[in-house]
């Protein structure tokens, strides 16, 4: 009887200690909702980090349409060149979580840098009296300089993270609603930023309000990365 009852505790301890599908189902699911949570913030950080910047570039090498589209161009090129270097660069071992945190980590670093770095390399604008073709090509140098940097971090962030999902179809997916996240929370960035921050406040203040958004995001995501360290990538969960 007490072999019978030692087996009978170790089952129930195996089935205590055992989850089912659902129950791993369900851990997935939060697990990516927290993601697409994270990548909301993210995109809410990015945008007021654009609306900035082209206020500080607005101070230094005007106004213009020209002006405006250097800043496009080297926003959307650095992101760009992000995206495809990650794969170079980042290696299999690397958690792709604790890729992330670091990521948004340094994007906070590199933009705070930027709040200060433009107007003195700006001066160099100012001074030179350029005109046409060279005016031009020295202001996309100073926003190249400045900008470049964190907008490489920024568009590796989601190939970061993609490397975590596995590719079927339920991950794909959630790559989608990354995505998504991402977009809505750059919506709400444009309009924070434009509606408050700057309007209430001044680009400091939107810088650091951004700054501490990268900073929260690359925390909870080297949390992330230590709670799963040891687990493989599992096929993520249907999205709803």
């Amino acid at each position: 009887m007490a072999k019978a009852s030692a087996r009978r505790t170790a089952g129930g301890e195996q089935r205590t200690g055992t989850q089912g599908p659902a129950t791993r189902e369900g851990e997935g699911a939060r697990f990516h909702g927290l993601l697409v949570l994270l990548f909301a913030v993210s995109g809410c950080s990015a945008l007021v980090y654009e609306i900035v910047w082209f206020q500080l570039l607005e101070l230094v090498v005007g106004s213009s349409a020209i002006s405006l589209g250097i800043l496009l161009a080297v926003y959307m090129g650095g992101m760009c060149l992000g995206s495809l270097l990650l794969a170079r660069v980042a290696r299999d071992r690397w958690h792709p979580l604790r890729v992330y945190a670091f990521l948004e980590l340094g994007i906070g670093l590199l933009a705070l840098v930027a709040l200060f770095e433009v107007p003195l390399i700006g001066g160099l604008y100012t001074g030179a009296g350029a005109h046409g073709l060279w005016s031009v090509l020295l202001r996309a140098s100073i926003a190249g300089f400045c900008l470049l940097p964190p907008t490489i971090l920024m568009g590796a962030t989601l190939p970061g993270v993609a490397r975590w999902v596995e590719s079927t179809p339920q991950g794909m997916g959630w790559v989608g609603f990354l995505y998504g996240g991402n977009v809505a929370g750059a919506v709400v960035g444009c309009l924070l930023a434009g509606f408050y921050l700057l309007r209430v406040h001044d680009m400091v203040t939107a810088t650091l309000v951004a700054v501490l958004m990268n900073v929260l995001v690359g925390v909870v995501a080297l949390r992330l990365a230590g709670h799963r360290a040891g687990r493989a990538a599992t096929p993520a969960a249907a999205p709803p």
